[in-house]
């Protein structure tokens, strides 16, 4: 998943997550005990702070499993599962755990959002004017018409055989999947279960602003993790500045928004995320939203979902679901950022 320096500090801010660790001193000061690696990955960066173990063999350890997950769900990466699966490649098209973890997850939270979330949605992504070959002159009817023939996740169907072995058929070949919009939470998760079957008992687990935590931080507090706000400027421009924080104690962050990937077209503001259900860019006020779950693939993939339905549905959406929270901004008739959240979020007000 290679992306340039630029993309990724796009996708920093865009996501609007940062992890405050050991508040108030040097963050780059071990504590005894914990150890820190770090290093890049899928186009953007990893941080990773865990109770035991030798960073270097940690690293390793980390990149090898990263690698293999690249390799089954890179869009950016032409021999991927996902990638062979988008080609048509060979008569079967086999798919490994990585993926068949993904699909479940992905089919989940597509049906819990009506639909909102999508994995086939990237060719309606290009029409609108984003993704790989983006074309902003598409009406409305053709945009219609791809969605008809080519968008849905009914069209897209898992087997498998007691064996273990699973494959993937498509109603249509010009169905094209993307996982990018629950992969970098799902990355996160797979390193977590590696640090789990390694006997980590405490870590924190970042990737481009995705958060996972298990047990304590090197203070033998819960690990506080920060959101970030967005901030527009006269000429468009967005930079950031910490919002509040909450506590994390086994569970997952993940952000999504929409306040700096957008284009305008006849004096319009469009946004970058696509309705897979109406097959045009949403137009609402919500800016973010910072899920919580159990797992950040989940919580990634429900983030997205969220900034396709708009803030009264997306609390609706969340309040709903078990063991998930929500935090909100948006803005007013007059361009004022609000915030709101789910009952359970816990938010801690922070100097910035």
């Amino acid at each position: 998943m290679k992306r340039k320096l630029f993309f990724f500090i796009l996708m920093i801010v865009l996501f609007g997550v940062l992890y405050l660790v050991n508040h108030g001193e040097d963050p780059k000061q071990n504590k005894p005990g914990y150890v820190r690696v770090e290093g890049q990955v899928f186009g953007t960066y990893y941080h990773i702070t865990t109770c035991s173990g030798d960073a270097s063999y940690l690293k390793q350890m980390i990149e090898s499993r990263l690698q293999r997950f690249d390799n089954s769900l890179s869009t950016f990466n032409p021999n991927s599962v996902i990638s062979r699966i988008n080609k048509n490649e060979g008569d079967t098209l086999w798919v490994d755990d990585d993926f068949a973890t993904m699909y479940a997850a992905a089919n989940y939270v597509w049906q819990v959002s009506n639909g909102a979330f999508d994995i086939t949605c990237a060719p309606l992504v290009n029409a609108c004017g984003f993704g790989y070959k983006p074309d902003r002159n598409v009406t409305q009817a053709e945009r219609d018409s791809i969605k008809n023939n080519y968008v849905g996740f009914q069209k897209v169907h898992f087997c498998g055989k007691p064996s273990g072995k699973c494959w993937i058929t498509k109603d249509n070949a010009n169905v094209r999947l993307d996982a990018s919009a629950i992969a970098k939470g799902q990355g996160v998760d797979v390193v977590a279960a590696l640090l789990d079957s390694l006997g980590n008992a405490d870590y924190m687990v970042e990737i481009g602003g995705e958060v996972r935590v298990k047990g304590v931080n090197d203070k033998g507090k819960d690990w506080l993790i920060g959101i970030s706000k967005p901030i527009d400027d006269t000429l468009g421009a967005c930079y950031t500045a910490l919002q509040c924080a909450t506590e994390l104690h086994n569970q997952s962050m993940a952000t999504s928004g929409n306040y700096l990937q957008f284009y305008y077209k006849d004096g319009k503001r469009f946004s970058h995320t696509v309705d897979p259900r109406t097959a045009a860019p949403v137009e609402h006020s919500l800016l973010s939203a910072s899920i919580i779950a159990k797992d950040c693939m989940t919580a990634d993939a429900l983030a997205t979902a969220c900034m396709v339905v708009g803030l009264d549905s997306a609390m609706t959406m969340i309040s709903s679901l078990s063991e998930v929270e929500g935090y909100f901004i948006w803005a007013d008739e007059n361009g004022k950022y609000n915030t709101s959240h789910t009952e359970g979020f816990i938010e801690l007000n922070i100097e910035n």
